[in-house]
């Protein structure tokens, strides 16, 4: 079956007691077992059945069941954002005295976790132009305990490439995790690119609008050890578990995924080529671009869609202001494939923290907006960027 039919009926782990069609939202905390024995042997994880909703949940197992049907991932586990299930990952992975090969090209809390947080538990971040791959081989050493990276790294829209390093990691013996956010699974084989661990937003393309916070671990079995500590260490310890709320809402999105996806995605690449002819836009960034030096890459392991997310360039940071105040119908709001378009300046907002030298190394300009494509007419986000520009034509 195709990846938009098994979204839709992929079956529950139980049949529902009334044979309903869509997943119940099981809102409560304990579950009830038939004798001694059957608790126990839930609680130790020797037969499939919900003990705790802390640590499962038959709602949001639901929703894990369908994503690892998609993936082809040996396990998924949800949580309560994707912030959440970066730390987990890595927490998984790493220990002190180790050393995570990443970017400075990441997701503004992505890398204050890593060179932040991480750092006081003894993890050392090790900085890499990940486009270059003798400095990720000369960076990774013994004590690496993964690489992490960015698929398509938010704002800055780079392309690592994902077998390559793959490729050298799994010499030497080390997990790439990598985070998927900005396209989603059903466009792409991240198991057949070398990935051993995908961590994703599900806030942003599958919670169908902008509708609930999630995050997703998707592991695809090559590195077991951790899974074990995701399942059995973390995801008790720490109680970042998706609520059952959200993962209704996110498996009903999961199956207008595919269509939600084309169209935005569709959209996108339109207004790319057409705000190429504006001319005080200073550059469009986007890797569905012929043009983009990403774009062969991007192809070839995203397939004919490059997402949702696109930069342009304008002459300031007052320029940039300007723009996003006279805005009337992209709205002025952070996120990310919302089913509305939406617009901020990186610079100062997700990375409004950092200082002008931080900024440089990451390639965060202030003359950037981003832009989160929606499913409106194409047409009509085009006409309000350009009335919001034309006052500085």
């Amino acid at each position: 079956m195709k990846k938009q039919t098994i979204a839709i009926n992929t079956p529950y782990t139980r049949k529902d007691v009334y044979g309903a069609l869509a997943v119940p939202i099981y809102n409560n905390v304990a579950f009830e077992f038939d004798d001694a024995q059957e608790m126990a042997d839930a609680f130790c994880n020797r037969i499939k059945a919900p003990d705790y909703a802390r640590v499962e949940n038959p709602t949001v197992t639901n929703l894990e069941q369908r994503v690892k049907a998609l993936t082809g991932a040996e396990h998924v586990t949800a949580f309560n954002s994707g912030m959440a299930a970066i730390g987990n990952a890595l927490l998984a992975a790493t220990e002190q005295g180790k050393n995570i090969v990443t970017s400075h090209h990441l997701f503004g809390n992505t890398l204050a976790l890593i060179t932040t947080t991480l750092t006081r538990f003894g993890v050392e971040p090790r900085l890499t132009d990940l486009t270059n791959l003798e400095a990720v081989e000369s960076a990774i050493d013994e004590q690496t305990a993964c690489v992490f990276l960015e698929v398509l790294t938010n704002p800055q829209m780079e392309v690592a490439d994902l077998k390559a390093i793959s490729t050298i990691a799994h010499k030497k013996g080390v997990p790439v995790i990598a985070d998927s956010t900005a396209i989603p699974f059903t466009e792409t084989n991240l198991k057949e690119l070398g990935v051993d661990v995908e961590v994703l937003s599900s806030t942003k393309y599958l919670s169908g609008g902008g509708t609930s916070l999630g995050g997703l671990i998707v592991d695809y079995g090559s590195f077991p050890e951790i899974n074990k500590r995701v399942k059995y260490e973390l995801l008790f310890n720490l109680g970042a578990y998706m609520t059952p709320q959200a993962a209704y809402m996110q498996t009903l999105g999961l199956e207008t995924l595919d269509v939600r996806y084309q169209r935005q995605a569709g959209n996108a690449l339109w207004l790319a080529q057409e705000l190429l002819e504006i001319p005080n836009i200073k550059r469009v960034n986007y890797i569905g671009l012929a043009d983009n030096p990403f774009h062969k890459l991007a192809v070839r392991q995203f397939g004919p869609t490059a997402g949702a997310m696109l930069t342009i360039d304008l002459a300031s940071k007052e320029a940039c202001f300007r723009f996003l105040n006279r805005l009337k119908l992209v709205h002025r709001a952070t996120n990310l494939f919302d089913s509305r378009t939406l617009a901020i300046h990186p610079a100062s907002t997700i990375f409004g923290n950092f200082k002008d030298e931080q900024l440089e190394q990451m390639d965060v300009r202030q003359t950037t907006i981003r832009l989160s494509i929606g499913l409106e007419y194409k047409e009509d986000i085009l006409n309000d960027i350009k009335q919001a520009l034309k006052d500085d034509l």
